[in-house]
């Protein structure tokens, strides 16, 4: 990223040619606030900030008279649960939309949750950190050449063998577990004794604090590409994302620039880049379980089957790894017609994708052909 002071460029890659944007802050976000503060804890959860939303995209759609324009809806990270979720809730009141954009998915939060009697993560983050590895040239030489090779291997290997190995648990013969061990450590990067010490399980955070240790450097979560430097080489933990802390600045400046000078909008209310305007605990609307809106999708998808669905994933993403979004829309119980309006893209990049300006291209070239391929439906 460049150093301040941040200037906006024009948008080569802009989706204005094609479509109209209208961009949600929801509540808690941007310059959004409850009308009433003590009330604001209504819209901090998965079923509030659903409702609220959809009321918004409803006035919207009436006040503008648009209920006849092509509807799609794009979400990023979280915004792609509010987005699933929303697809559901907006057919049920009979608005259909021709197409939701989910960029860094996460619908399932099993998938990306560690906790103990939750081994999935440790399958499903597996393959990001061989891509991270791989980009920190830490995997052998015969992986060291071809990301999507390395990858692949790491993923066979996440349904086989890794799976059987959690599986067993402590059932485990000293064999197998050795076996496990180095073959995680050949798709990660990690000693066969940080592995061992993990009892196979290495989670998010532990990743990232551990592959460089060696040289003193942390890598990021939202783009393991970055690196950071902690006050010690020791601990368990990063003290910063240093990818968040590389990509905020910019975003913080350019948006309150942009409002200033250009939009003649002032205020000196904060405009919360991420969610520092939510105020309580969000309420995922769950008791010992995990929040999950791929059956909404589901349903969307049954109840309008021209409904189109783009899933974009970075290889480098540890927010949201590619293969928990794989696994997610392959346990949503959906016939071969279905799954055929769901195209899935991969990027050589981190969460925000579109921010390396070598796939940003390719991340238009893809919007263009799926809002071509859900309009050629009507």
């Amino acid at each position: 990223m460049p150093p301040p002071p941040y200037q906006l460029v024009d948008n080569e890659a802009t989706w204005l040619d094609q479509t109209d944007l209208v961009f949600i802050d929801p509540v808690g976000t941007g310059y959004s606030r409850a009308v009433k503060p003590d009330q604001a804890r209504r819209f901090f959860g998965l079923q509030g900030d659903i409702q609220s939303v959809g009321e918004f995209i409803r006035l919207y759609l009436a006040r503008n008279s648009r209920f006849a324009s092509p509807l799609f809806l794009v979400g990023e990270s979280y915004g792609t649960t509010r987005a699933a979720g929303l697809s559901g809730y907006l057919v049920d009141k009979g608005i259909a939309l021709n197409g939701v954009l989910l960029v860094s998915t996460i619908l399932n939060f099993q998938t990306a949750r560690f906790a103990r009697g939750n081994d999935l993560p440790y399958q499903l983050f597996l393959p990001t950190y061989t891509a991270t590895a791989w980009h920190h040239k830490k995997l052998p030489a015969d992986l060291q050449g071809d990301l999507k090779k390395a990858v692949a291997e790491s993923e066979a290997f996440a349904l086989s063998g890794y799976a059987q190995a959690l599986a067993k648990g402590d059932r485990l013969t000293a064999v197998e577990r050795k076996a496990a061990i180095e073959k995680l450590a050949r798709l990660t990067g990690l000693s066969e004794t940080f592995i061992d010490n993990a009892d196979l399980r290495v989670d998010q955070p532990a990743f990232c604090k551990e592959l460089l240790r060696g040289r003193k450097l942390t890598v990021g979560r939202l783009d393991s590409r970055f690196t950071g430097i902690d006050a010690t080489s020791s601990g368990e933990r990063a003290e910063f994302d240093p990818s968040m802390t590389a990509i905020r600045p910019p975003y913080t400046a350019a948006l309150n620039q942009y409002v200033r000078a250009d939009l003649k909008y002032t205020s000196d209310l904060e405009y919360h880049i991420l969610g520092g305007g939510i105020t309580s605990p969000w309420d995922f609307g769950v008791n010992n379980g995990y929040a999950d809106t791929s059956d909404a999708l589901r349903g969307a998808l049954a109840r309008n089957p021209f409904m189109k669905v783009y899933v974009g994933a970075g290889y480098f993403d540890l927010a949201t790894p590619h293969f928990a979004a794989e696994y997610t829309l392959a346990h949503m119980s959906l016939k071969p017609q279905q799954r055929e309006n769901i195209r899935v893209h991969y990027y050589e990049a981190g969460h925000m994708y579109y921010i390396d300006t070598r796939q940003l291209a390719r991340f238009r070239a893809d919007v263009d052909a799926f809002l071509k391929n859900a309009l050629a439906a009507r």
